[in-house]
């Protein structure tokens, strides 16, 4: 029995490797950085900045992060071509930042130019094809 089970986590893990050989990222990666710094970021990086608002008690907010942002298509389009990030409404410069650009539903997903400006607003829960489509103009 022992064997077996050994076995069977050998299993697991090999085509666990097998089934993502490179080891790509899957999902959005967001970065710890404050508005201002994505900002400067991305002006040096020449990128518009996609950043997520969300709150913690909001189930499709929490159901972006579970399904779509985790998506394959999803991650290589928006590490690619974003800054990417995600503020919570209610909690430290979220707060600021959701008065800024008038929060008033969530999830609420902005596309802002590297001089500040909302360039798209989408707002409630998208699939990763609804997603793509609603920031076809922005990628790279």
């Amino acid at each position: 029995m022992k064997n077996l089970s050994l076995l069977v986590i050998a299993a697991f893990v090999f085509t666990s490797f097998v089934s993502n050989p490179d080891k790509t990222i899957k999902e959005i990666q967001f970065q710890n950085i404050t508005f201002n710094q994505a900002l400067a970021k991305a002006k040096k990086e020449n990128k518009m900045i996609f950043m997520n608002v969300y709150a913690v008690w909001c189930g499709p907010c929490m159901m972006l992060k579970k399904t779509t942002f985790k998506t394959q298509t999803v991650a290589d389009n928006f590490n690619k071509s974003f800054i990417n990030i995600d503020i919570n409404a209610e909690k430290g410069e979220g707060i600021e930042l959701s008065k800024k650009f008038q929060v008033q539903a969530h999830p609420l997903m902005l596309i802002i130019n590297p001089s500040g400006k909302v360039e798209k607003r989408i707002l409630g829960y998208v699939k990763e094809d609804q997603l793509i489509k609603e920031v076809k103009n922005f990628l790279k």
